[in-house]
């Protein structure tokens, strides 16, 4: 080995200088970007909205209230008996659109009535997003050729199960996640 070899393998005062202006980058860069990544963070109003619960304990055999939910209208129905035998005796191939939507259960189940409502031991209940999947109109309660919900704005019909039955809308209206928390408690999200 030269001398020349030995004194290049050594850190020089220039080695240094590139170190520290590199890093010196990065931080900068690091710095600049930060303010941008940080926008993308849902800010605390979204997050305290993330999560409402509604008593539902005034709400009525036959009666409909609407609750907002992340800037959204949800319809809560507690339907009549009636209501639930007429939708659960449509059959699934009449339907245009066949699945559930519903955030509860798996992407591929039915849009039977019993998916749709809110189970087994509480079927008069339904909650659904109230935007129409056409445009994203909020549709008329207890109207239409269903009795369910009617879209003025296009001419989309609901049954009371939230079902398109006919008109341009594409899907049936979403269920969003939710659960009872008690008898008359409602957890949306």
């Amino acid at each position: 080995m030269s001398e020349n070899d030995t004194a290049s393998s050594e850190p020089t005062r220039r080695d240094f200088l590139y170190l520290t202006t590199a890093m010196t980058g990065a931080v900068g860069a690091a710095a600049v970007a930060w303010p941008f990544i940080d926008q993308l963070r849902p800010n605390a109003t979204t997050l305290a909205l993330s999560t409402i619960e509604v008593d539902v304990s005034g709400v009525e055999e036959g009666m409909s209230i609407t609750v907002k939910w992340r800037g959204k209208a949800v319809f809560i129905r507690n339907r009549t008996a009636k209501e639930i035998e007429e939708a659960t005796a449509v059959p699934l191939e009449d339907l245009k659109d066949q699945a559930a939507r519903n955030a509860n259960l798996a992407p591929d189940a039915p849009a039977l009535d019993i998916d749709r409502s809110a189970g087994e031991d509480r079927e008069n209940w339904i909650v659904m997003v109230g935007v129409c999947t056409h445009l994203g109109c909020v549709p008329l309660g207890q109207a239409g050729d269903y009795g369910g919900w009617f879209c003025p704005c296009h001419g989309s019909h609901y049954d009371t199960a939230g079902r398109i039955r006919s008109g341009p809308a594409p899907e049936n209206l979403a269920i969003p996640p939710f659960e009872f928390v008690s008898d008359t408690m409602i957890k949306i999200g």
